[in-house]
Formats: C-alpha cells, sequence, structure tokens
C-alpha cells in the first residue's frame, strides 16, 4: 500500500465533520505552499528586472555553455 492508499483508507472510517477537517488542513497546506511560491515568483522577478535593467544580458543554455567552456579550458591553460 502507498501513502495515498493509506490516508484513503483511514479517512473513509472518519465522520463526515472529520473529513471536512482533513481537507480544510489540506486546502490550509496547499494555500501555504501557493503562497511561498508566490513569493519566491516575485523574488525571481524582482532579480530579473534588476539584471535587465542593468543592460547585462541574460544568459540562456548555449551561453552558459560557452561560460563553462571558456573557464574549463582557462584552469587548463593554467595548469600548464
Amino acid at each position: 500500500m502507498n501513502l495515498e492508499q493509506i490516508i484513503l483508507a483511514k479517512l473513509r472510517f472518519f465522520s463526515p465533520e472529520k473529513q471536512k477537517e482533513v481537507l480544510n488542513f489540506i486546502e490550509f497546506l496547499d494555500s501555504k505552499n501557493s503562497a511561498n511560491k508566490t513569493y519566491l515568483e516575485e523574488g525571481l522577478q524582482e532579480i530579473r528586472t534588476r539584471i535587465v535593467t542593468s543592460g547585462k544580458i541574460l544568459l540562456n543554455e548555449d551561453n552558459i555553455r560557452k561560460q563553462l567552456a571558456n573557464r574549463e579550458s582557462g584552469l587548463h591553460d593554467k595548469k600548464e
């Protein structure tokens, strides 16, 4: 039995009132999680806006690969 099945099996024995309490708690946890995501998303958007406003170019996947390759080659040059 997985966790979801165990929870559902136990929930079936609760009265409708207790089932409603469980549902309220689940909705509370969900809203708390959503609020944290929103806060994080807003923070990330603010950082992105500051970077773009400063005139810096945002990195895409190709630019990241190029930068990593340059750094690796720089490390190899220093070792020689």
